[in-house]
């Protein structure tokens, strides 16, 4: 399968994309991941879910919340993965990073996954082996939305919908499931482990959890976040309480 590299240049940021169809193969992505962008195979995954509108979190979670999210992708060689887009848990993932890059010089891959069909300024983004400019300031009037610039790199899923999110969740889930096959070390059975991260959400996270635990992959949620998180806490507990 060949490939259509992409370099988009943000202000200081230059981060690499492409644009493919909701069904291509994970072992055709992962390829790409490592032998063209040149990425590493991590170690973890991290695989962050949440509300794609914008929501607010208390400042003391959010701290902590931005540390150990940096502090687990750097000490372990993770993949971080997420929507990728500039609203909800996608920036705030975004603003974590932001944090850190002041602070240290190391780089942490940031992959962001999300349908094709909701990201404003398309126009920028058409070409093959370009690079271009992108604008991430979107139409407030809009009901698209822009690119989190602060990710290293973009998988685009086109199912030739307009602003539908949902597409683009299988693809990610076969893209973690295939990591989860690799091996770390090539005489370990060890694969790559892959964990969940819960922050806010809607309807979509509960079902997204939901497949991750029937893969037998743990899912870590941030009580205090509201929503989807808070209501799969509170049900763990009390799932808890009956045994």
């Amino acid at each position: 399968m060949e490939f259509s590299l992409f370099y988009v240049h943000v202000s200081m940021h230059i981060f690499q994309y492409i644009r493919t169809s909701y069904d291509t193969k994970a072992d055709h992505l992962l390829h790409l991941m490592l032998k063209e962008w040149k990425m590493e195979l991590p170690k973890l995954v991290i695989s962050v879910h949440g509300g794609v509108q914008n929501f607010r979190m208390p400042s003391k979670l959010k701290e902590i919340f931005s540390q150990g999210l940096v502090k687990a992708a750097e000490t372990t060689g993770a993949w971080i993965i997420t929507e990728g887009i500039n609203t909800g848990v996608s920036k705030h993932v975004g603003d974590a990073l932001k944090a850190h890059s002041f602070r240290s010089l190391r780089k942490i891959w940031t992959v962001g996954i999300p349908p094709w069909g909701v990201i404003e300024n398309q126009r920028d983004l058409i070409g093959k082996d370009v690079v271009c400019l992108y604008q991430t300031l979107g139409n407030p009037l809009s009901k698209l939305t822009t690119l989190n610039s602060m990710h290293s790199h973009f998988i685009l899923s086109d199912d030739g919908t307009v602003g539908k999110y949902g597409n683009e969740m299988n693809l990610r889930r076969n893209l973690e499931k295939y990591l989860s096959l690799q091996k770390i070390h090539s005489r370990s059975r060890q694969g790559v482990p892959v964990v969940g991260l819960v922050v806010e959400g809607g309807p979509n996270v509960i079902l997204a959890v939901w497949e991750t635990v029937k893969d037998k992959d743990p899912v870590v949620v941030c009580e205090g976040t509201g929503r989807a998180a808070d209501l799969l806490a509170f049900t763990h507990k009390h799932l808890a309480d009956e045994g």
